[in-house]
């Protein structure tokens, strides 16, 4: 039976798998050796950085300000990710004790600030999204997720189990924490916890230009399976030689990309970053679904239709 949760739910779960992801088995023998001696995120980080022109993402959200309202660089640029991950399935892969797996759910962690000032309280929201989505679902789920955890004073899950470890004496602490990445690594972490912390998740997303910040280079968590923080870049204006010859000028923000390079080659990364440069170059494809969604051919296992 497949879990009620499992966006991606192609495969019965079998042995070998967590209940957050599929164990994969069919990879060339130096990735299936590689995360034994890269033991770490932190040992195999890769960063990456985009500039995105965005005076046509602009035009596109005048366009459709009144039937998709609330519609933000933002969103396209989470939607332009979930359109990249339902093409390049290896990119929702994760790396636990030493093996890989496909993650059979897609969701962001995103930060989110309760009050603009420096003592402002901040949250975390994780909206799930299908791989299907189109660009009205994305804005549509992650507006209906701020507005759930916007108030001030108000508690999500998350808020809630941090404020109860926070009371935790030193000691006490350690050890609950030592459980914690224990029972994650063998697949034992209960939902609840799972399901409210912000380093399990497809992709940790901040947008940082919201603040009048440029994009930084920010790590990968060991606690947790987030393969990927993407943060993006306060809007600026740049200079650049067109085609005929001429000095325009044009606007973009900055993405920069941490990655962990266990779950795919380097080659995938870059034809994935190429394609998520198209996507975002015509941002109307993303007013409906793909034409089709790519399983993750290295869980070797009978597909079943869903």
């Amino acid at each position: 039976m497949i879990n009620k949760r499992d966006k991606l739910g192609y495969y019965k779960r079998g042995w070998g798998d967590r209940y957050d992801g599929w164990r994969v088995k069919n990879v060339d023998a130096v990735f299936s050796v590689i995360p034994y001696f890269l033991r770490t995120r932190m040992d195999a980080q890769n960063y990456f950085e985009e500039r995105v022109p965005i005076d046509h993402i602009e035009q596109f959200i005048k366009e459709h300000k009144e039937d998709i309202p609330d519609l933000s660089i933002m969103h396209v640029v989470m939607a332009a990710l979930v359109r990249l991950y339902s093409q390049r399935p290896h990119l929702n892969r994760f790396v636990m004790w030493n093996k890989i797996f496909a993650r059979n759910y897609l969701n962001f962690s995103i930060v989110v600030k309760r009050s603009l000032s420096d003592n402002g309280e901040e949250t975390l929201i994780k909206p799930d999204f299908n791989p299907t989505d189109t660009l009205l679902d994305i804005v549509r789920k992650t507006k209906t997720e701020q507005e759930n955890n916007q108030q001030a004073g108000q508690q999500n899950n998350s808020d809630l189990i941090s404020k109860i470890m926070g009371y935790l004496p030193d000691f006490v602490m350690r050890i609950v924490v030592f459980l914690l990445f224990w029972l994650d690594k063998v697949g034992l972490m209960p939902r609840v916890i799972e399901k409210a912390s912000p380093w399990h998740c497809s992709v940790f997303l901040t947008n940082i230009g919201s603040i009048g910040v440029e994009s930084i280079y920010h790590h990968l968590y060991e606690f947790g399976t987030c393969s990927m923080f993407v943060a993006m870049g306060k809007k600026s204006r740049r200079h650049a030689i067109n085609k005929h010859g001429e000095m325009a000028v044009y606007k973009s923000i900055l993405l920069k990309f941490v990655m962990d390079e266990r779950i795919c080659d380097g080659f995938y990364y870059a034809s994935s970053m190429r394609m998520l440069n198209k996507i975002l170059a015509d941002p109307r494809a993303l007013l409906l679904p793909p034409e089709n969604v790519v399983v993750d051919d290295g869980v070797r296992r009978k597909r079943i239709d869903i």
